[in-house]
C-alpha cells in the first residue's frame, strides 16, 4: 500500500468529528482544511464509508460525515490500518450480499428500470450473466466533476486515479454481462497542456487505450475501436487548440496535429467452459437486413445515423441524389452522426433546466444497440445520465437498466423513459392495428 495513500486516509478520519453525521463535516471543508484536492478527499471518504470507519447523512452534494466508533478506535491505534493495494492488484469485492446497493431513489415501468444510486455498490449486487449489452459513455477522467459525490468517478485528481477506481465497476461488468456479449464504451482522448504537464510538455492522454488496458486486466478481449468523425473546425472554435490553429499551420506545423474524433470501444466478454448453455446469438436474418446494411455497419469509421436506410457506396458530390455518408467539408458538421445528436437537444422542454455535461449521442447508441442485440434484449448502463441510452434501447424494442448518481440527472432520465417507454408503446399499438385484418 502506498504510504501517502495511507496517510492521507488517516488524515482525513482524523478530521471527522465523532458522533452524528448529520451534523459531521462536508467533503468541501475538509478538502480546504487539510489542503488537500476534493478529489481525494471524496475517495478517502468513500473507502473510509465502505469499510465501516465512517458514517455519511444528506443528499448528494449536500452530505457530511462523521467518524463511526471503529474509526474512533483505528484513530487510537486498537485496530490496524484500513488496507489498500497497488492497481493494478485489487482484491476480490466483497460478497454482494454485504454491501449495500445504497439506492437513493428508483423510477421504473413494464421495461426499465432506473436508479439513483452509485454505480459500483449497486452493480455489486446484479445477478451473475443478467445482460445482453453494456453500453455507455464514461466520465472522462477529471475532465468533467458532475459532484462533489465520494462516489463520483470524476471526482479524482489524475487518471491513473480515475482507473483505480473504474476498475471497479470493468470487474462487475465482466462478472455481470453475459458470456459471448459484449460492452460498447463512447470515450475520446483527451489533452493536456504546458501549463498543467510537470515538464513545460503538452500532447494527448490516451484515454481509450487506458480503458482497453483496464478491460484486458479485468477479463474481456478488445473487440474493436471504431471510429466517430469529428469537424476539425469545430474542435478548433470550441477550444481555440493551439494544434488546429492556422496561424500555427504557417508558423511552425511540427505543433500541428489532427482533429480527434471520438471512439465507441468494444470489449468481449469470453464464454469459459461450461457456460455454452448461457450464450444467445445475436441474429440478423437476410431477409431482414441486407448485405449493405451489414457494409455500413462493418466500416471503421461510422457513416450514418438512420438504422432503416441501405447505403450505396459513392460520393454524393460525384452521384447526384445518392444517399451515401454525407461527405462534408470541414467546418460543416459532423457527417452524418452529429454529436448534438443527444437527448437533452433532442427532447429538453425548458432551456433553463440542468443540462447533462456531455451526453453519449443517440445515433451511436442505437448504432451499437442495432448491431449487438436482439429485440428484448437487457441493455444496461452505469452511468445513466438523463437516460440517453434506456431512450434508445426503449425506442427499439429492448429493456433496459441504468444507474445514475446525480439526483438532477436521475430525475430528468426518469422522465424521459417514462415519455419514450408511453410513445414506444403508442408505436407498437399502431403496428398490431396495421397489420390486423378487419
Amino acid at each position: 500500500m502506498p504510504a501517502d495513500l495511507k496517510a492521507r486516509h488517516l488524515k482525513v478520519l482524523e478530521a471527522l468529528p465523532h458522533g452524528d453525521p448529520a451534523a459531521g463535516a462536508k467533503p468541501a471543508d475538509i478538502a480546504a482544511l487539510l489542503n488537500l484536492k476534493p478529489g481525494n478527499v471524496s475517495r478517502a471518504l468513500f473507502d473510509l464509508v465502505e469499510a465501516g470507519r465512517a458514517s455519511h447523512a444528506g443528499s448528494d452534494g449536500h452530505r457530511r460525515y462523521a467518524r463511526t466508533d471503529q474509526g474512533a478506535r483505528r484513530l487510537s491505534g486498537e485496530e490496524s490500518p484500513m488496507p489498500r493495494p497497488d492497481a493494478p492488484t485489487i482484491p476480490a469485492a466483497p460478497p454482494a450480499e454485504d454491501i449495500p446497493p445504497l439506492v437513493l431513489d428508483q423510477a421504473s415501468g413494464d421495461a426499465w428500470n432506473l436508479y439513483n444510486a452509485d454505480c459500483v455498490s449497486f452493480a455489486r449486487n446484479l445477478p451473475d450473466n443478467s445482460v445482453d449489452l453494456a453500453v455507455y459513455s464514461p466520465p472522462f477522467s477529471n475532465l468533467y466533476v458532475y459532484s462533489e459525490s465520494i462516489a463520483d468517478h470524476g471526482n479524482c485528481a489524475s487518471d491513473a486515479e480515475f482507473f483505480d477506481h473504474y476498475r471497479y465497476l470493468v470487474r462487475e461488468k465482466a462478472r455481470i454481462l453475459r458470456p459471448g456479449r459484449l460492452t460498447a464504451i463512447h470515450v475520446k482522448d483527451l489533452v493536456y497542456y504546458q501549463n498543467s504537464s510537470e515538464d513545460g510538455s503538452a500532447g494527448l492522454r490516451a484515454f481509450s487505450d487506458g480503458c482497453t488496458r483496464v478491460h484486458l486486466e479485468e477479463g474481456f478481449a478488445f473487440h474493436c475501436r471504431i471510429t466517430i468523425y469529428r469537424d476539425p473546425v469545430l474542435e478548433r472554435s470550441k477550444t481555440n487548440a493551439h494544434g488546429l490553429l492556422w496561424k500555427t499551420f504557417q508558423g511552425d506545423a511540427s505543433f500541428c496535429r489532427v482533429g480527434m474524433p471520438e471512439y465507441l470501444m468494444v470489449y468481449r466478454k469470453w464464454a469459459k467452459p461450461g457456460e455454452e448453455s448461457l450464450v444467445r446469438p445475436v441474429t440478423h436474418p437476410k431477409d431482414k437486413v441486407p448485405l449493405t446494411r451489414w457494409q455500413d455497419l462493418a466500416t471503421p469509421v461510422w457513416r450514418t445515423n438512420d438504422i432503416d436506410l441501405w447505403l450505396p457506396y459513392g460520393d454524393p458530390r460525384r452521384t447526384p441524389h445518392a444517399q451515401v455518408w454525407n461527405l462534408r467539408d470541414p467546418g460543416q458538421g459532423d457527417a452524418d452522426l452529429p454529436s448534438t445528436d443527444v437527448l437533452n437537444v433532442a427532447i429538453a422542454k425548458d432551456e433553463r433546466a440542468e443540462r447533462h455535461l456531455c451526453p453519449m449521442p443517440l445515433n451511436i447508441t442505437k448504432r451499437a444497440i442495432d448491431l449487438y442485440t436482439n429485440r428484448g434484449d437487457v441493455v444496461w448502463s452505469p452511468y445513466a445520465g438523463i437516460g440517453s441510452e434506456g431512450v434508445s434501447a426503449l425506442s427499439m424494442g429492448r429493456k433496459f437498466v441504468g444507474t445514475e448518481l446525480n439526483p438532477t440527472y436521475f430525475r430528468q432520465g426518469a422522465k424521459f423513459l417514462a415519455e419514450e417507454a408511453q410513445a414506444s408503446a403508442y408505436g407498437s399499438l399502431l403496428d398490431l392495428m396495421e397489420g390486423a385484418s378487419w
